[in-house]
């Protein structure tokens, strides 16, 4: 089966996993290492990447980012081929040193965000590099020993991590610590490192109870999320033609298109984005979600931003356009 298309756009979380080819080591020295965590920093400053979490280990590395304006596979590349080539030089050696596709998968940030940070970062206690949480705190390839403040990499945004846990830093530290302790007794979670159906609903009891129930739930293997949220994220970004325009220049097309509806029809933008209730403004919002979707191909989270509403009154939007399209194809037919 052919691998799908990666899924990326401004400001989406990933979880990237790679590793070396054949399993082979990516680091052999604390050389290595710091020039890895080096590049990491010149390609995230360079294309507006934001990096969470992280961990180098022997022959593989996690990281939690957010895409920036260039793009995911854009900032992979200048990682991945710069190290690589200085790699081959110090160790003379020649040839692929990583796996020829990492992998990435795009997350929905509630529930998954703390968890995934505490996931990653408990990677070399896991693998054995550290005996224990207490250890794990200075080990200087992880990014929780930055966290717990014991280090500091100026790409690594430890404010937001912390701003999850608690208004001020020294609290906010004692939570996350013990929710990291919290979740390394739950073991290796395999749910976090893939998507898929299994993933998304939180176990194969659950889908089986789904199809009791007669549930659907969307799902895909390039996305950990919940149904609804794989849903958004496939009725976007599947479609070829959506994404031939930067989503930055989308985004301005579609202010520019709200801003025209508003005024033909007399009405205020910002009436409409603080969410008014008005029959003159649901029309609007009607109207504006399809052809967003259709011509644009923005996220239901741009959309609902745009029009004042939830991501759900979007979804709910565009199902009942399509509902009534089928039923008038069938009346012609």
């Amino acid at each position: 089966m052919p691998r799908g298309a990666r899924l990326d756009a401004p400001d989406a979380l990933h979880h990237v996993m790679v590793r070396g080819i054949e399993r082979s080591d990516i680091v052999f020295n604390d050389g290595d290492r710091l020039d890895f965590l080096n590049r990491i920093d010149k390609a995230a400053q360079k294309t507006g990447t934001v990096i969470y979490a992280w961990a180098l280990m022997t022959n593989h590395a996690h990281l939690l980012l957010r895409s920036g304006s260039a793009g995911l596979p854009t900032f992979m590349r200048k990682v991945l081929t710069g190290y690589s080539t200085s790699f081959n030089k110090r160790h003379h050696r020649s040839g692929h040193l990583f796996q020829n596709r990492y992998k990435s998968i795009l997350c929905e940030e509630e529930p998954y965000f703390v968890k995934l940070v505490s996931y990653i970062h408990l990677n070399p206690l896991r693998a054995r590099l550290v005996s224990s949480l207490e250890e794990l705190q200075h080990y200087p390839w992880s990014g929780h020993t930055a966290i717990m403040g014991f280090a500091e990499h100026p790409w690594h945004h430890t404010e937001y991590v912390l701003q999850q846990f608690g208004r001020t830093v020294g609290n906010a530290r004692m939570a996350y610590l013990e929710f990291v302790r919290e979740q390394n007794q739950l073991g290796r979670q395999p749910e976090l490192t893939g998507g898929g159906l299994i993933r998304s609903a939180g176990g194969w009891s659950e889908v089986l109870s789904m199809r009791r129930r007669g549930e659907r739930q969307f799902s895909d293997e390039r996305i950990l999320g919940s149904g609804e949220f794989v849903e958004e994220v496939l009725g976007d970004v599947d479609d070829d033609r959506k994404s031939m325009m930067p989503a930055r220049l989308r985004l301005a097309e579609a202010r520019d298109l709200i801003e025209r509806e508003c005024i033909e029809k007399g009405l205020s933008v910002e009436a409409l984005q603080c969410g008014s209730r008005s029959n003159e403004y649901k029309a609007l919002r009607h109207d504006a979600a399809r052809k967003l979707v259709c011509g644009l191909g923005l996220s239901h989270a741009d959309i609902a931003r745009l029009l004042g509403i939830s991501r759900s009154g979007v979804s709910q939007m565009l199902r009942r356009y399509s509902d009534i399209s089928s039923t008038h194809r069938a009346e012609r037919d």
